[in-house]
């Protein structure tokens, strides 16, 4: 079973712990028999609903959870927002991926508002639930445009006109540079950093330094967060 995914060339080090947050258990035990045959992934927490998810992970800090949507007891969305404000009472926050079916969870940029970092769509391929793991455990990686990007859009165009309004957002916006506008453009367009130096003409860690004080000013704990603040205000348009 290891050797039919990627596994990468690491460094010795703590592996990345995974909680699994779903009221399917099969869904579960196949997402726990891949994750757990990567060396720097190991499931540690599983929930059936978001109640039991939160009191487990009180006592289990992990580093990511795979939070499904349709629950009972709590609902993925409820649980999220509950997670995310422990941030502010100085808690340990582990990144939420929320996992969606894509055509039916139309308020799953609640979760993301809330705190998510990113989308995980159910019938994903093995690779790709693997490496929105890491990708989201490494907070400044680049947003999957596979899936993230084009649930994003799904649901924003999906919201109606006034929940795109937002004064404070837009303020936001209004105090990034015109580098900075172009940088968070390119982010929501699913470019690395890598690409974006390429595009700009300009050294990665410069693109890096752009990135930093964007999520600074947005007030953004990660790039999804960032990217979603583009979309409500109009700085970025679907399918542009």
């Amino acid at each position: 079973m290891t050797s039919t995914f990627f596994t990468p060339d690491l460094p010795a080090q703590d592996p990345i712990r995974v909680a699994l947050v779903d009221d399917q258990q099969l869904v579960r035990a196949g997402f726990r028999m891949v994750i757990d045959s990567q060396p720097d992934l190991q499931v540690t927490v599983e929930a059936g609903d978001g109640l039991q998810a939160l009191r487990l992970l009180a006592d289990h800090p992990v580093d990511v959870v795979l939070m499904d949507v349709r629950m009972p007891h709590l609902d993925g969305l409820s649980a999220t927002a509950q997670l995310t404000a422990a941030a502010a009472e100085g808690h340990h926050v582990p990144r939420v991926i929320v996992l969606t079916t894509f055509d039916l969870d139309e308020y799953v940029l609640e979760a993301i508002r809330s705190g998510a970092s990113g989308f995980l769509l159910k019938d994903a391929p093995p690779e790709e639930m693997l490496a929105a793991i890491r990708t989201v455990h490494s907070g400044d990686a680049v947003i999957a445009p596979s899936s993230t990007r084009r649930l994003l859009e799904h649901l924003v165009v999906a919201l109606p006109a006034e929940q795109l309004v937002d004064t404070g957002a837009q303020e936001q916006i209004s105090s990034l540079t015109e580098r900075e506008r172009e940088v968070l453009v390119l982010m929501a367009r699913g470019r690395s950093n890598n690409e974006i130096a390429s595009d700009l003409f300009v050294a990665e860690a410069t693109v890096k330094t752009h990135v930093g004080r964007i999520l600074a000013k947005l007030g953004a704990r990660d790039r999804v967060q960032a990217v979603v603040t583009a979309y409500e205000t109009g700085l970025v348009r679907p399918g542009a």
